[in-house]
């Protein structure tokens, strides 16, 4: 009989940046899910990967004095990046795609031009707010406080020849699907969509751009590159071989059977991403499930703010299985949800170290201990019995029920149950006392294999959260892998009642919370004082003083008009602009100043700034920098801000301010 099919993605992570803990709560979630399903006998499809273009990986890679391309194989090949993390975190994921791959790139220009040529996407003028960081426009209407909606950052003006996409058209039938189906999940993500997007009215979408260049480009349209929401929402697609010959899976696996996304971009996958397809006339996907966010301190976390939490910090700590399961036992898949360092270690001593790791630990040393790690056949039922083998029987259905609504966190509550009970288990038949008297060793026998079987369908349905550890606890009970099937753990007693257990390796050690904590927060205050130098002003500013100047010292300082004949960045750094200055004298000036930051040296070109011209040369970079531009420093939206000081160009080069 052919297998049951299964295809479940994550969003593809844009690499601007390394990952950071809310990234990997995302991708273990969905790897969790994908396990599961092969659990229970599914052909998977699991995907993921990395959405690569755009004009903030452009800029970035400016900044860097590298390519775009140079600046993404970094993050998602190189050392400690996309794949680095997968690898640590476990993820079994079936097929990576990146938005850069050949394939992918040949399918998006022919789905842009099928489009086009249905007449669903038409050349226009765009003219609005854009979020750069999220790339996204938005309307004045959509803004909030004058910041974009999902980010909070500011936006900014912008204006370029586009192409759109004509969602209106579409408006209708995504409220059908999203008012009278399952599609968005959980339900209170559609009041949103509705409320916030649908009922103000869908405006047609821009799927263009021509202000940079680091996009697939739209082959029949040189100048333009394809928006990145459009060239993204189609990996789901291209990765299966749509429109392209590299893979052959779409009619095996289309639709897929649930996108898991961070809320923040439920939007494009609940009503841009159905449109699309609905103009392409391809199935929808079967559900959209938007899951919350990973809080600290009640905000959500953040490179620049120096509070994300390192993944790769913890995991190494305190091992991959303890780190997924804390992030899936925790918190609520459909919330949002606060980190924080007690919860973690909490977490761990709690359910992993003492409730679970400690029923293995005791089972298994009192086998050795009584029955030299070999039950006796000859075994004899008591009363205390009956629950423990009820609850463990019956946790598979009740298991199943939560994991099939996503529910992640309520699957485990329902396995560590049983765990519990199996520990209270001990404590009511007091094997030790068992164990004294010849006549009750049968009596003993039947409790710990009792614990052995209950640790067995435990450890079979803990499987797709920590399968290390669980490969570990079947190795010290004595279960083959043709014991811990799906089928298997929905019965009880399908351990050989003379099954071996050795005692091994304590699977959690506890953890000493106080100390652990402490060296947690030095990590993180090393992190936010490094993320905020990083973010400090580009430019060294003098400290403030209240010290008077005389007038005559005042006078000696020279402030001349100069304008900027060239402008370039600085190779190697990040900051440094070069300045070639007509400053009236006859000889260019080189004036070197630190505020790429804000400024894009092309766009300097022309401009009547001000510098002070008598001040002693320094060196930056290797390169003489003869003088300063004036600016003025100030706060914008809650960040600081710099302008440079520009004064009209009727002013000619060289005219001295007074």
């Amino acid at each position: 009989m052919e297998k049951k099919r299964f295809y479940i993605t994550t969003p593809i992570y844009y690499p601007s940046d390394k990952l950071h803990i809310g990234h990997t709560y995302c991708t273990v979630a969905t790897d969790a899910m994908a396990r599961y399903k092969r659990l229970q006998g599914y052909d998977v499809m699991f995907l993921t990967g990395t959405d690569e273009h755009g004009q903030k990986i452009e800029t970035k890679a400016q900044e860097a004095g590298v390519t775009p391309k140079q600046f993404v194989d970094n993050i998602v090949e190189g050392p400690k990046g996309v794949k680095d993390l997968w690898k640590l975190m476990n993820v079994s994921y079936d097929r990576f795609i990146r938005t850069t791959d050949e394939y992918h790139v040949e399918s998006v220009q022919k789905i842009f031009k099928k489009m086009y040529e249905k007449g669903d996407i038409y050349k226009g003028k765009y003219k609005g707010k854009y979020c750069t960081p999220c790339e996204s426009f938005w309307t004045e209407s959509q803004l909030k406080d004058g910041c974009c909606p999902d980010c909070g950052r500011p936006v900014v003006d912008a204006e370029e020849e586009a192409y759109f996409f004509r969602l209106s058209k579409y408006a209708d039938r995504v409220r059908d699907l999203l008012e009278n189906t399952d599609f968005l999940q959980p339900r209170s993500r559609v009041n949103e969509m509705i409320h916030n997007f649908i009922d103000p009215g869908l405006e047609d979408l821009c799927v263009s751009r021509t202000s940079f260049s680091w996009g697939i480009p739209v082959d029949f349209d040189s100048k333009h590159v394809v928006y990145v929401w459009l060239d993204a929402l189609f990996n789901y697609t291209t990765a299966l071989g749509f429109l392209n010959e590299t893979y052959s899976d779409y009619d095996k696996f289309w639709p897929a059977d649930v996108h898991f996304v961070g809320k923040e971009i439920v939007r494009f996958h609940s009503i841009i991403w159905p449109a699309m397809l609905m103009s392409m006339d391809m199935p929808l996907p079967k559900h959209v499930y938007g899951h919350g966010w990973l809080l600290l301190d009640g905000g959500k976390m953040s490179k620049s703010k120096g509070n994300v939490v390192d993944p790769y910090v913890l995991a190494e700590r305190y091992s991959a299985d303890a780190l997924r399961f804390f992030l899936l036992r925790t918190f609520p898949f459909g919330t949002d949800g606060n980190f924080s360092n007690e919860l973690l270690i909490n977490t761990i001593n709690v359910d992993l170290a003492n409730d679970l790791g400690n029923l293995l630990s005791r089972t298994t040393a009192m086998a050795d201990k009584y029955f030299g790690g070999t039950l006796s056949e000859a075994q004899a039922e008591g009363d205390e019995d009956a629950e423990l083998i009820a609850m463990a029987s019956a946790l598979r259905d009740k298991y199943e029920a939560q994991m099939e609504k996503y529910q992640m966190q309520n699957a485990l509550s329902e396995v560590f149950n049983v765990i519990a009970r199996a520990n209270k288990y001990i404590d009511e038949t007091a094997p030790w006392v068992l164990a004294k008297d010849e006549a009750t060793k049968p009596r003993l026998a039947r409790v710990l294999y009792n614990l052995a079987e209950t640790l067995r369908i435990c450890g079979t349905l803990l499987l797709p959260f920590i399968p290390d550890t669980c490969t570990k606890i079947f190795e010290q009970i004595g279960a083959d892998a043709d014991l811990t099937t799906w089928e298997k753990a929905a019965a009880f007693g399908v351990l050989s009642k003379t099954a071996t257990l050795h005692k091994g390796e304590n699977i959690f050690p506890r953890i000493d919370a106080a100390k652990e904590i402490a060296e947690l927060e030095e990590l993180e205050n090393a992190q936010k004082a490094k993320a905020q130098a990083a973010v400090a002003p580009a430019i060294e500013v003098e400290p403030q003083t209240t010290e008077d100047v005389d007038f005559d010292t005042f006078c000696k300082s020279d402030f001349r008009a100069v304008k900027v004949k060239a402008c370039e960045a600085v190779a190697k750094s990040k900051k440094l602009l070069r300045f070639t200055l007509d400053d009236g004298t006859g000889t260019d000036r080189q004036i070197l100043s630190g505020i790429h930051k804000w400024y894009e040296p092309e766009a300097l070109v022309g401009k009547t700034l001000v510098a002070i011209v008598n001040l002693p040369p320094r060196k930056m970079m290797g390169l003489d920098s003869n003088g300063m531009l004036l600016s003025a420093v100030h706060t914008e939206n809650g960040e600081e801000a710099l302008n440079l000081i520009m004064v009209d160009d009727k002013i000619p080069a060289g005219a001295k301010l007074c």
